[in-house]
């Protein structure tokens, strides 16, 4: 196993219009479930797809999250996330088939839902047993010299990130300014490590080193999913997130990179208006900010090697919230704080952060001037990832409130943007997919949004209301049809699986490169991911319905009409 290398020609080339699924990892069911999908049930989802003709697998971040267990509020920019590690014998270094067998397997009171605290603790358990039995093997082993040299190649960002995973264990907290003083950064740590007893020393030698197997067994498992991918033919998403958490290992680290005096977020908008806060002020992420001067100073080495990991495991990568690269909006206060600023006025917010109201930065749009200069921003960054990536590898997630430069300097540089239908609009009627450009994604939902039988299912009850609020209902399933090309689709109309078949060919015969729809579009259910904005214990727990051995049996005339949907647009994997 080597390690990342710069990127070679797009094996996806936009001349060929590709079908996809996103899909999160966590809900995925495999074969051998423990709670929570993992690289195993990955393969499997993989090969399912590929059966399918389905050539675009899209996931969430599957970098190590926080706390909250939200893939985009990561501790790290580069580790893995554990919970995605396979745990059987055939999957995990130092694993038999003994003590796979004596772990006890966790028990959720809910299949459809991942139980965090039983899955973790099965897994904790999995690696502290594996890593144990491997350490055992010689040292002269094939895969004992494999791990040395996984930590020698990532030696750059992996030390740090070892050493900041151990303190947060040793510390029993998220939150590194709450650690000891001794402990606030990798130099003061190392000189703290200096001065103690033996035995403190050798225990952080040793559980760096169970870390480092962590990243090292989930490095080659997903190294595994990528080499199934491209015997398949299948073309892998992944995710880069805009930020990072304030607790990471990054912040943690090179604090000098981050701008931590004020919170990531974006402004209010019509779209997600999900509680008051975000619909008087936006949503307030509370990802610091980044130094981009000093990032720059060194030619964006974070971000380079960043890419450059991500594009070990994936063949394209989405940029998330591609507008934050041009400007980003940001709170001088953290989200803990947004209750007491909810009700407020600006005057009476200001009063209590000393004149800081959120804005963006680093300047609004309210002159050309800076208008321009928040373009030149953007297209600088996204032209130094594009050295990075090489061509047809990155995809802009340009949604939002998006200022006017965005798409067209985007456009320039030949970067793919996303197109929900509902949101682009020719007059009184949604702009037909076939003027999709092509170099664009296209799908209903994301993660962040309710599936379209929820939303459909909405619709319909507003048109039984009566009135004007009924008329644009109406009007608006009418819209949706118009651009399935069934405009003559007998309306108003119940969900239905004439009106699932619709969106799912629909959608297929729009210009874009990539349609993809959610995998809760595909099932035709009303599993949701994520309500943006809210915090609660419901958001990226959801699991699919079914194991996905079961998806072809349970869902077989949805299934079977996507497929020919598939070939009838040309979008069929290549034989």
């Amino acid at each position: 196993m080597t390690g990342p290398q710069k990127a070679s020609a797009a094996p996806f080339p936009p001349g060929q219009k590709l079908a996809g699924v996103l899909v999160p990892v966590f809900s995925l069911r495999g074969a051998q479930d423990v709670g929570i999908g993992d690289t195993a049930a990955l393969r499997e989802f993989l090969l399912w797809a590929a059966s399918r003709d389905i050539g675009a697998v899209q996931v969430l971040p599957v970098n190590e999250p926080g706390a909250d267990h939200s893939p985009y509020n990561l501790m790290s920019a580069m580790a893995l996330d554990p919970l995605t590690i396979a745990t059987t014998p055939d999957d995990l270094p130092g694993m038999t088939a003994e003590d796979y067998a004596a772990l006890p397997k966790p028990v959720s009171g809910d299949a459809r839902c991942v139980d965090y605290p039983a899955v973790e603790k099965f897994n904790r358990q999995a690696l502290e047993t594996a890593h144990a039995r491997f350490l055992e093997w010689p040292a002269t082993h094939a895969l004992r010299k494999e791990f040395d040299g996984f930590l020698q190649i990532h030696a750059d960002w992996l030390n740090p990130y070892l050493l900041h995973r151990t303190l947060l264990e040793w510390n029993h907290k998220e939150n590194p300014a709450e650690w000891p003083e001794a402990h606030h950064s990798p130099a003061a740590t190392n000189a703290w490590l200096d001065v103690q007893p033996q035995t403190t020393r050798e225990h952080f030698k040793q559980r760096s080193a169970f870390f480092g197997y962590i990243q090292w067994v989930a490095w080659r498992q997903w190294c595994g999913v990528r080499e199934l991918a491209d015997r398949l033919g299948i073309a892998l998403i992944g995710d880069i997130p805009v930020g990072v958490s304030l607790f990471s290992a990054d912040v943690w680290s090179h604090p000098e990179w981050f701008d931590t005096s004020r919170s990531s977020g974006a402004p209010p908008e019509r779209v997600f208006q999900s509680e008051e806060f975000t619909m008087r002020w936006g949503q307030n992420w509370g990802f610091p900010l980044y130094n981009w001067k000093l990032m720059e100073a060194d030619n964006f080495h974070w971000w380079r090697q960043r890419l450059r990991s991500m594009l070990g495991i994936f063949h394209l990568l989405r940029v998330d919230h591609a507008l934050g690269f041009f400007r980003i909006y940001s709170f001088p206060w953290r989200p803990e704080e947004n209750a007491r600023f909810t009700a407020l006025s600006d005057k009476e917010a200001s009063a209590l952060t000393g004149g800081r109201l959120p804005r963006f930065v680093e300047c609004d749009d309210d002159t050309p001037q800076r208008r321009e200069h928040n373009r030149k921003h953007g297209e600088r960054i996204f032209r130094m990832f594009l050295e990075e990536t090489g061509p047809a590898r990155l995809i802009a997630e340009d949604l939002g409130e998006v200022a006017p430069y965005v798409r067209p300097t985007l456009a320039q540089l030949e970067i793919p943007g996303c197109k929900i239908p509902q949101w682009e609009r020719s007059g009184d009627r949604l702009t037909p997919g076939v003027a999709y450009p092509r170099l664009s994604l296209t799908t209903f939902a994301t993660h962040d949004h309710p599936p379209l039988r929820a939303l459909w299912s909405e619709l319909y009850q507003s048109t039984q209301a009566g009135g004007e609020a009924a008329r644009r209902a109406l009007h608006q399933q009418w819209e949706f049809m118009d651009f399935c090309a069934r405009p003559d689709f007998p309306l108003p109309a119940p969900f239905s699986q004439d009106v699932h078949h619709a969106f799912l060919h629909g959608l297929l015969l729009s210009n874009s490169w990539l349609a993809i729809h959610m995998i809760s579009d595909i099932l035709g259910n009303d599993d949701r991911f994520n309500v943006p904005g809210s915090i609660g214990q419901a958001n990226w727990t959801r699991r699919l319905p079914c194991p996905t051995s079961e998806l072809n049996a349970r869902y077989a005339d949805s299934l079977a009409f996507l497929q020919q949907a598939i070939h009838e647009t040309g979008r069929h994997l290549p034989k």
